[in-house]
């Protein structure tokens, strides 16, 4: 009785990690395209987090873009320290988003 209660759960464990294996192969091949087919179609986004910058281990500046206008955020220990209008179009004159050559 033991030893049948011993493979029963032996093979009971073998049948979840294989279909846990299946789940995986089946998402890395098909995942990501079949996914993205069976999502609404999204409208524009309005936020996106441009460039972040770390000034030290307590405090980070953030560039980021509502709509269209840039502001520059100031976060330090788990609060807001400061919020401005960004100045100015990007120092090389092209989009921060825009890839590199």
């Amino acid at each position: 009785m033991f030893f049948a209660d011993l493979a029963r759960m032996i093979a009971g464990l073998a049948v979840t990690l294989g279909l846990i294996g299946l789940c995986v192969v089946g998402l890395r091949r098909f995942g990501p395209e079949t996914l993205k087919r069976f999502q609404g179609v999204r409208a524009a986004r309005r936020l996106a987090v441009i460039e972040t910058l770390m000034l030290d281990p307590g405090r980070r500046l953030v560039l980021v873009r509502i709509d269209q206008e840039e502001r520059l955020i100031l976060l330090g220990e788990g609060r807001l320290l400061s919020s401005q209008p960004a100045s100015g179009p990007p120092p090389s004159g092209r989009l921060a988003s825009e890839p590199r050559q």
